[in-house]
Parts: C-alpha cells; structure tokens; sequence
C-alpha cells in the first residue's frame, strides 16, 4: 500500500517528518450526518460499517472526522467499529473554534470529548476545523495544540480551511514550540483548483505542510455519474454546479476522464483521485458511504498516470483555477 507522511519536508530539506498514513483516506463526514448526507435515511450504521471493513481490507486506514459531524456521530461510529474490529488505523479529527471557546482549557476539553467517543487514548491529527479567531487568538489555539502534543493526546497538528498566510502564522507559532505544522485541509480537486491560484498549495509545499485535499471528486460531479441529461436530486439539485448548464461546462473535463479510465480500466473517479494523488505533498479524502463506494476509491491507488496524462488533466481543468 502506498504511504506517504504527514507534515513533509522538502527533498533539499533532509528528512521527512510526521505520521505514516495511507497516500489516500476516507472522508467520514456523511457518517451520521443527518443534515446534509440523509443519514438513516438513504444508508445508515450497517453501510458505513461496511464500508470502513471495506476500506481496511483494501489497505486504506486512514481515516478523517470532526466533532461536528453528527455532530459527534461520526466519532461515535469511528470509535465503535475500531473497538468491534481491532483494526490498526490512524484518526484525524478536528477541533471547532466556536464563540464561547476562549482559553486553552476548552481545547484540552474539546480534544478529550473526541477521545471518549472515539474511545482512543491519541489521534493521529488533530486539526483546527475553520480560521475563526473569536475570543481565542491564534497564539493561545497552537499553544494549547502543542500542549496536547506534549500530552502525547496528539501526534501532529493540522488546520483546516487556513489561507496561505494563516498558514504561516499557526506555523510559525507553532515553530516556536519546536512542532511542525503538519497538515492544512482543504478543497481541492480538478475542478475546485483554487488553492494554486491563492498561493495555499506553494506556500504548504515551502512550509512542508501536508495538503488533505477534501471534496476531491467535487461532491461527485467527478464520478461521471451526473450529466446534462442526469441531474441530481436531494441538496445538489440546488447547487449550481449540478444545474444542466454546469454540467455542460464540465463535459471536457469527464471526457478525457472517462478516455483514461478506459485506458487503465479504471473509472472516472479512480482516475480523478489518481491524478490528486500525483500531486506533491497531497493526500485526498474521499467519502464513502458504502462499501461499493470505499473499494472504489482504493481503485486509485496502486497505479499512476504518465506525467502527459497529468498535464492533460492539468490543462483542461485550468478554468477551475479561479
């Protein structure tokens, strides 16, 4: 199985840092999400039991969540199913900077309620879910992180949805403490290219900051599965992107998606992933809600497209840079 760590440093750099994870994981945020996902409608525990069984026996066992997916369903379920089947996984959870959490005891008590219901001692990450400062400036967040590295509660510290140079300043913070800022996760696949054009993606790879590329098949308009004539229902029939006209415009990008899967007998998705995972310093993070859908993205890993492919990719999907 493929591998890579977290909180890389540069080849010039010496040697690499951080936790070994699997080079793609699973996105559990539709695991007990009643809001968005439907969950316990459309699916519920037995599917997403079997698909964290499935992604296991593929190889893949890494796993990201949040305690306000459920909100703490997620954690709940996470925890239950590792208890139930002993398996060896690494965790990625991620702490909310809400309002009325201002001092370095409400991120200990936040890191502690995950740890119960995930029924863990350590995570492999812990990851600040949003930039929002409120009543908590950075400099008390990141010391209280690398408090609970100190704690061995957490083995690397991230941030999630940080620009470029939020990035820098929880790095240098956390820098001061002699810790690596080890992962900032965000958006990021052929068609949500922003963090290149916003500096995110140079600046984590200058800082040897890992990028946890969520949405990576851009909540499924990767997966060749909507069309101008196949549109969705559910919350996506509202989003734009998924309109008949959006689909139209992503036509190019699914066609050459679709030529190389077919070249490697691979689908649309696989081959979307593959070419995430090709980039430096990125781990994608896709959903699975089944086990269909689990096996499906370890399809990505295992093989690799030629570096024209990549450009290919690259080319076309330039206008989802902005």
């Amino acid at each position: 199985m493929e591998t890579t760590t977290l909180g890389y440093r540069p080849a010039n750099a010496g040697e690499k840092t951080g936790p070994t994870v699997t080079k793609l994981g699973i996105g559990a945020w539709s695991w007990g999400d009643k809001l968005f996902w439907n969950y316990g409608k459309d699916y519920g525990e037995e599917q997403v039991k079997e698909a964290f069984k499935a992604a296991v026996e593929a190889g893949i066992t890494f796993f990201d969540t949040a305690e306000v997916y459920g909100p703490g369903e997620s954690e709940i379920l996470l925890g239950k199913f590792i208890k139930e089947t002993g398996a060896n996984v690494q965790i990625a959870t991620k702490y909310g900077p809400l309002p009325w959490r201002f001092t370095a005891e409400s991120v200990s008590d936040a890191l502690t309620d995950s740890l119960k219901r995930l029924q863990l001692p350590r995570v492999t990450l812990y990851q600040v879910h949003w930039p929002f400062t409120f009543l908590m400036s950075q400099e008390t967040l990141m010391n209280a992180l690398a408090n609970e590295v100190e704690k061995g509660r957490i083995e690397s510290v991230g941030v999630s949805n940080y620009s470029a140079e939020q990035m820098q300043q929880a790095h240098q913070i956390l820098a001061k403490r002699g810790i690596p800022l080890a992962v900032n996760q965000v958006r990021y696949s052929l068609l949500n290219r922003q963090i290149e054009s916003q500096g995110i993606l140079s600046t984590a790879r200058q800082l040897g900051v890992t990028i946890l590329a969520y949405s990576p098949l851009a909540q499924g308009l990767l997966t060749g599965k909507y069309t101008a004539q196949i549109t969705p229902t559910g919350p996506r029939q509202w989003d734009a992107k998924f309109s008949k006209e959006g689909l139209q415009k992503i036509e190019g990008v699914l066609e050459l998606l679709r030529k190389f899967a077919e070249k490697y007998q691979r689908t649309p998705a696989q081959v979307a992933l593959n070419w995430l995972k090709a980039q430096e310093g990125v781990i994608p993070i896709p959903g699975a809600k089944t086990a269909k859908q689990a096996i499906e993205n370890a399809g990505a890993l295992g093989w690799q497209l030629t570096s024209d492919e990549i450009a290919q990719l690259e080319q076309i999907s330039r206008p989802w840079l902005k």
